[in-house]
């Protein structure tokens, strides 16, 4: 089947064509006919299936057979992160670039200012997270009530990150008689419930059972101890035939400094995280996608839904702490039919659990393989200076000496300064007899020898 066959217009043939594409992906043919016949979706697929292009196509089809512009918006897409809300922008322009279609990409971290001026021209489409969306509109700058398609992506991750009441605050903004289409990787109770308060009569489709990586992911487990994670990333990166990776971790502080240690390794690398600055953020994706930057080290901000094509590697330094994690951070790779590679670094007494969850996830155990390790030279200890004291001194430091002369520089160093007082002493003579501490008399035997 073309994309013809599912109704799509010329001009939309075309940009698809354009963009090397000629067969749809299976959610793409098994969604598009029913958007196009407005029937509320449930779209259950795996990261790096096409399913952006599953509701864009479609949703471009029908806005463009509409008013040519409108006042209102007439379409509103629900995003969990500023990355995901861009990338369905893209989309739009891709694929709308033969419709005169007007959008606004509402995100936080982009100028407020910028986006009422594009809501006061108007605009066709509204891309969205929800936080955004939410300030926007109390302050009265958007009205939601021509909404005819509604669009909810990554529901389950609307679910992590904490948007569900967000999100049933937005749609009862909306109006109640419109279309619906609602995306996850995964259905749990909680997002079913959603499905079934949100929507009416769906039509639910699946490419493949929820959760499971893609076939054309060949995935590793390697088990070592958490002190050598970093060699083993190392020697890792050296075997395989790296063009371009993600390597995940859990923490964001960690983020930082494993790009440090990379870059110091000579490595062409970047962080990206939740705490950067959107504008760098934007910046960092754009340099990745060009071939500027050869390792990406991010936290799960960008693990879920970055369509970025032809990405060789996934790397789990960390393993992930939820299971769902996994699957949609080695989605990264291996999309729309291309080989990929996912390799993971479990440290030994730290992540059994997390990876038997994993396991029971995908259904099937991680392949093990084995990283030889190169040895570091030992750490030379910095050569102290040759002092000016005398050439006795100089002998005993730097050419090994005695072990005798050795105590007599230390004894000699210890040896506090004499403090001319009028005061009577505290100690009479007698006191004094013995190891004298300030003479060197107290070396240990060992060091006399």
């Amino acid at each position: 089947m073309n994309f013809e066959e599912l109704g799509l217009g010329p001009e939309i043939v075309r940009a698809v064509t354009e963009r090397g594409y000629t067969t749809p992906t299976p959610i793409q043919e098994q969604a598009i006919p029913h958007i196009l016949m407005a029937r509320d979706v449930i779209g259950l697929a795996q990261t790096g299936t096409g399913k952006t292009a599953g509701f864009t196509l479609p949703m471009i089809e029908i806005l463009a057979g509409g008013r040519a512009r409108a006042r209102m918006p007439r379409s509103l897409i629900l995003s969990p992160t500023r990355e995901l809300a861009a990338q369905i922008a893209e989309n739009f322009d891709i694929y709308g670039k033969y419709h005169k279609l007007t959008k606004a990409l509402l995100v936080g971290g982009e100028s407020m200012g910028d986006q009422i001026k594009l809501l006061e021209r108007g605009v066709d489409v509204l891309i969205a997270t929800p936080g955004r969306l939410l300030d926007l509109f109390d302050r009265g700058n958007i009205l939601l009530s021509d909404i005819k398609v509604l669009v909810i992506d990554e529901a389950d991750r609307m679910l992590d990150m904490g948007f569900i009441p967000d999100i049933e605050k937005i749609v009862s903004k909306v109006p109640p008689m419109r279309q619906t289409l609602l995306f996850s990787a995964t259905m749990p109770p909680e997002i079913k419930k959603l499905a079934d308060k949100f929507l009416s009569n769906p039509r639910q489709v699946s490419v493949a059972p929820p959760a499971s990586p893609a076939e054309t992911v060949k995935q590793s487990l390697v088990w070592t101890s958490y002190r050598k994670k970093k060699d083993v990333l190392e020697a890792l990166i050296k075997r395989e035939d790296v063009k371009n990776a993600f390597i995940f971790l859990n923490r964001k502080r960690d983020v930082d400094d494993l790009a440090k240690f990379l870059k110091t390794r000579g490595y062409s690398v970047a962080p990206m995280h939740g705490d950067m600055v959107q504008s760098v953020r934007t910046v960092t994706l754009q340099e990745f996608k060009e071939g500027k930057i050869t390792l990406l080290i991010c936290s799960d901000v960008a693990a879920r839904g970055l369509d970025i094509q032809g990405v060789s590697h996934v790397f789990n330094y960390d393993i992930p702490m939820h299971p769902d994690d996994y699957v949609h951070r080695i989605g990264r790779t291996g999309r729309a039919g291309m080989a990929g590679r996912a390799l993971s670094i479990a440290a030994r007494d730290e992540d059994e659990k997390f990876v038997e969850n994993i396991e029971k996830l995908i259904k099937k155990a991680i392949p093990l393989e084995t990283v030889e390790i190169e040895s570091r030279p030992p750490r030379r200890a910095p050569e102290r200076r040759r002092e000016e004291a005398g050439e006795g001194d100089d002998a005993g430091f730097a050419h090994g000496g005695d072990r005798q002369s050795r105590a007599d520089k230390f004894a000699h160093r210890r040896q506090k300064p004499a403090v001319r007082s009028n005061r009577a002493p505290r100690y009479d003579d007698s006191a004094d007899e013995g190891p004298n501490a300030m003479t060197g008399d107290d070396i240990p035997a060992f060091l006399r020898r």
